[in-house]
């Protein structure tokens, strides 16, 4: 009885009868494809469209078929699709050869029509349920992803919204802090823009009287407020997972200078770690062209020239020239989660 939803076979053999007879033997159940060569099923294989198992005879002329499979195997996209060698070689070392080389099973010359179809069922069964698996996983890895994210960014709203701030500029400064990254080339552009809303959740740690003074701080609060970073570290804590390890650095540098004028280790220059260095002026950028209660947004040109300005006491200097390149984007980005209507 044909399958509801045939799968497709591909026979590789540079025999014509074997050829005809599998086909024979296979298309009453499943679509059939041929390559007589290793070139032909290369390319079948790489298709939109690859097989979900193969048949492979051994004694080819240009690749033998040991080879072959491990061509295949060697390409993780296609490292599942099982492979059946199908050859007159009954010698036990023939058979440990193709298991070595990748190959699932063996079926040996004369073939039997039965024996194809119960073999080829059996591996396409444990092959279904094999992608079955990895797909529920993959499902189950983003929902928790998802799940770790919408966790960071509620975390960094809580530090936003007891300092008087939005959850808007969390967002925009992420952003902002993933354009820089990737026009300076930084492979980890995506996790940084993970890590970035957690960068003042230290502030949690920091009484109500010092963070939301409505005046200047004491030399006294101000050193109070500065451990907002230390704490932000400790809150975040020391891990092996990339991101979270991201969003401590992040909390501990960002306020750090370019002059080692910064805190809360005074590092200095390249000391700094990029990541913190690239929020730094992302953060900065935003609040400075943002409302806040103590003050009216400035022109995006005054806070660039300031930004600028500080370049090589505040600021890294080799970022000037990024933030330029990518400032239309980022003003699309702050057009679009603006603090009045914006998409949140």
């Amino acid at each position: 009885m044909p399958d509801r939803a045939p799968h497709t076979i591909l026979v590789i053999d540079d025999s014509p009868s074997n050829i005809d007879l599998l086909r024979a033997i296979l298309e009453p159940h499943y679509r059939v494809k041929v390559a007589t060569g290793a070139e032909r099923a290369l390319k079948i294989v790489a298709s939109e469209a690859p097989p979900d198992l193969i048949l492979l005879d051994i004694l080819m002329p240009d690749v033998d078929g040991y080879e072959l499979c491990r061509r295949i195997k060697s390409d993780a996209r296609h490292r599942r699709i099982p492979i059946i060698f199908v050859t007159g070689l009954e010698d036990a070392a023939d058979e440990e050869r193709g298991f070595a080389s990748g190959g699932e099973d063996y079926i040996t010359k004369p073939i039997r029509p039965a024996v194809v179809l119960a073999r080829v069922k059996t591996h396409l069964a444990l092959y279904n349920q094999t992608r079955e698996l990895e797909t529920q996983v993959d499902l189950r890895t983003r929902e928790l992803q998802q799940t770790r994210l919408e966790i960071i960014h509620r975390l960094g709203r809580a530090a936003e919204f007891k300092d008087n701030e939005t959850g808007f500029h969390v967002i925009r400064m992420a952003h902002f802090s993933r354009l820089l990254a990737e026009a300076v080339g930084m492979d980890d552009a995506d996790v940084l823009f993970q890590a970035a809303p957690m960068h003042d959740i230290g502030k949690i740690g920091i009484p109500d009287h010092i963070l939301l003074k409505p005046g200047k701080l004491t030399p006294e609060e101000w050193c109070i407020m500065q451990t907002h970073a230390t704490i932000g570290g400790d809150i975040i804590g020391k891990h092996d997972d990339p991101l979270l390890a991201m969003a401590r650095t992040v909390a501990l540098s960002h306020h750090e200078k370019w002059d080692g004028s910064g805190y809360p280790l005074g590092l200095k220059g390249e000391d700094i770690p990029l990541e913190g260095r690239i929020v730094a002026i992302a953060d900065v950028f935003d609040a400075l062209t943002s409302t806040r209660p103590y003050k009216k947004p400035w022109p995006v040109d005054e806070a660039v020239d300031w930004i600028v300005a500080g370049s090589g006491t505040h600021f890294c200097p080799i970022l000037i020239e990024p933030l330029q390149q990518v400032l239309p984007e980022m003003l699309r980005i702050k057009d679009s989660y603006r603090e009045e209507g914006g998409a949140q």
